[in-house]
């Protein structure tokens, strides 16, 4: 998503359409979206400001309130994996995703990895033969 433009800017934009310059004058003027300049426009009596909306998710999330109960469970079962840990968020009344619950343990710090750090599974050709 891109930024916002400058609230000087809009001030300009719609200091310049208020002279009686039409909505496309001023967007060639100011080389900005007819759209843009339009909106500006009923922005300002709208609201009585300039300023952009914020941009972004407004919510907390889902797994606001669940946070601290995936904390505990996992360091009572570090073995737990993410599917798991949807089933039992399901059966507590949260619905979510494996992607909602791997941005959940990585905001925490957490790590949904079962080897500790440095341990690697042995590959199929390295390993000893009987």
């Amino acid at each position: 998503m891109g930024k916002p433009h400058p609230i000087e800017l809009r001030a300009r934009v719609v200091a310049f359409v208020e002279e009686g310059n039409s909505d496309r004058e001023a967007a060639r003027h100011f080389r900005v979206s007819p759209r843009f300049v339009n909106n500006m426009v009923i922005l300002k009596p709208a609201s009585g400001a300039l300023a952009p909306a914020r941009q972004g998710h407004l919510g907390d999330g889902k797994l606001t309130g669940q946070a601290e109960w995936v904390r505990q469970r996992l360091a009572d079962n570090g073995d737990l994996t993410l599917n798991e840990l949807c089933v039992e968020l399901t059966a507590r009344g949260v619905s979510v995703d494996r992607s909602t619950v791997s941005r959940l343990l990585h905001r925490l710090g957490l790590s949904h990895k079962k080897k500790p750090t440095g341990h690697r599974a042995i590959a199929a050709g390295d390993r000893p033969r009987p």
